[in-house]
């Protein structure tokens, strides 16, 4: 992954002249010419035909009616094989009209000229943006710019079990980042671990860092130093470390295959509290369908209560014939027939005036619609996995104790720095 910038950048060298030679940001057709918009996306990815279901027998019906003349052709793809799909047709000259890519996809494709960029040239996309998660629209920005609009989400809480919370003679999760402190001084002994995660990304350290007050970079992304290893930033990752050297955290954080997983070890009550997702839920249904985990927002510091934001975007491509009917399309996914549509087969609004639409649906998604309120993007740069790799290698070492967080966390924004210059 952390060369896959430089791959697509190979791969598409000649894809840009052609893609923008043969696009056109008209209809592509006279109004009495009937259009037809080919729709990538993963909706089925791990045989989940209910999603497809749907949306092809329920809301592109619904589109199709309401846009005469305009039809929608969905082709749904495995997940790890739609990022390659793009690549190579892409280079061949033949990109779909529209996208649901991965969040983490849209500054790649967006810096290659594959991706429109929406704001100041779709109609009402400001009003669209404004009406989604912050966090969410963060997502598809580059450069100044909206590449995309936010299609679906979702984000990490913080997931207790109940035993292990009686154990440390809780009655509630902990809610602080000194009530965490508290519930694992209490839980030393008893063989449970305070908290568990399985790694040290972006996805795992910046709710840490953010709640803690610190960030990953400046407003503008263009400098790490002064902000990754800032005291706040250090604050949050050195509540980390002291956990782990007490015991209260496993080695699974630090990549250690052989630790228990987070899935098994907090039904199992090895671990009192993980940080997941909304998919967690039906996995446990099926794997410990006894276990009742309990949902909370991620534990505040000075910063506050602060998460991460995953999830899915839809993009219009460049090489679109249809730009016009391609953004009708991505203005519907916004509706609440869509969102609300969606949410009821797992996938979350990304507007929060549907949440308790949602809720009705499914009360569980209640904590994850909260803490979206607050939620954050990781950065929404091309080299995004390479920002990964250097936060694992990096703070590895502070865990193991050979550095200091504030020198682990310098070293890495050091090398993000010149992450960040090759996109100035």
């Amino acid at each position: 992954m952390r060369h896959s910038r430089f791959a697509l950048a190979g791969a598409l060298t000649v894809a840009g002249a052609l893609i923008l030679s043969g696009c056109s940001s008209s209809s592509g057709g006279s109004a009495d010419e009937p259009i037809t918009l080919t729709f990538w996306g993963t909706y089925g990815n791990g045989g989940n035909s209910a999603q497809t279901d749907v949306l092809e027998n329920e809301l592109v019906p619904a589109f199709e009616k309401a846009n005469p003349g305009i039809s929608v052709d969905y082709v749904d793809m495995p997940y790890d094989g739609l990022k390659q799909k793009l690549t190579t047709s892409a280079a061949g000259g033949e990109l779909p009209d529209l996208v649901r890519s991965d969040i983490g996809w849209v500054a790649q494709f967006a810096e290659l000229g594959v991706f429109k960029q929406l704001d100041g040239t779709m109609p009402g996309f400001d009003d669209l943006a404004g009406a989604v998660y912050p966090g969410t629209l963060e997502t598809t920005s580059w450069n100044g710019h909206y590449y995309g609009l936010p299609l679906n989400t979702n984000t990490r809480v913080l997931i207790s079990n109940q035993k292990a919370l009686d154990a440390a003679g809780m009655s509630a999760p902990p809610a602080t980042f000194d009530e965490m402190k508290t519930m694992a001084a209490k839980l030393s002994g008893t063989g449970i671990a305070a908290f568990a995660d399985s790694g040290l990304s972006a996805w795992n350290v910046m709710p840490w860092i953010w709640s803690a007050g610190g960030d990953i970079t400046d407003p503008d992304i263009t400098t790490a130093s002064g902000y990754l290893d800032s005291d706040e930033s250090v604050a949050g990752v050195q509540l980390l470390v002291d956990l782990y050297k007490e015991g209260a955290i496993p080695n699974l954080i630090t990549g250690n295959t052989g630790a228990t997983s987070t899935s098994d070890g907090l039904p199992s009550s090895s671990y009192a509290t993980v940080l997941d997702g909304p998919w967690m839920k039906e996995i446990w249904q099926g794997q410990y369908p006894d276990f009742t985990p309990v949902y909370s927002p991620v534990p505040a510091g000075d910063g506050g209560s602060i998460s991460v934001v995953g999830g899915e975007s839809i993009v219009v491509s460049e090489a679109t014939q249809h730009a016009d009917a391609a953004y009708k399309f991505a203005e519907f996914t916004q509706s609440e027939q869509y969102q609300v549509g969606m949410a009821g087969v797992g996938q979350m609004t990304v507007k929060p005036e549907f949440a308790e639409l949602q809720a009705a649906i499914d009360p569980y998604y209640e904590a994850f619609s909260t803490q979206l309120d607050t939620a954050r993007a990781r950065l929404p740069i091309p080299q995004a996995s390479e920002v990964d790799t250097i936060l694992n290698t990096e703070l590895v070492s502070a865990f193991e104790g050979s550095v200091t967080v504030k020198e682990a966390l310098t070293s890495a924004a050091t090398r993000i720095d010149d992450l960040l210059a090759e996109n100035k």
